[in-house]
């Protein structure tokens, strides 16, 4: 899981070290990868999350091939991928508490 390669790892840190730099960009093609994966059916019934964006982000970090925007990516591990873990989370309960309601 992402944060296991980013935990106690400041930005500074982050920018010097191309092992944490290199897993945090391939969890980031796995999450995209998975969400393309999603049934249609469970996309339009969560439309605050942005799947579209995250399935482009995939695209863009797996064909980059001349170097990917590290910047980005600290943001992305920062700031979205908290927001992120907190939809999925909401949506497993969902499914497993059977709530067709959201």
């Amino acid at each position: 899981m992402l944060p296991t390669y980013t935990q106690g790892v400041d930005q500074e840190s982050f920018f010097r070290r191309y092992l944490v730099q290199d897993g945090a960009i391939r969890q980031l093609e796995i999450i995209g990868e998975a969400v393309k994966n999603l049934s249609r059916e469970l996309r339009i019934r969560y439309t605050s999350v942005p799947w579209q964006d995250i399935a482009g982000t995939r695209d863009k970090l797996i064909h980059q091939y001349f170097g990917v925007d590290l910047e980005k990516v600290w943001l992305m591990v920062q700031d979205d991928l908290p927001v992120l873990k907190a939809d999925v989370i909401q949506i497993l309960q969902d499914l497993q508490s059977g709530d067709t309601d959201t």
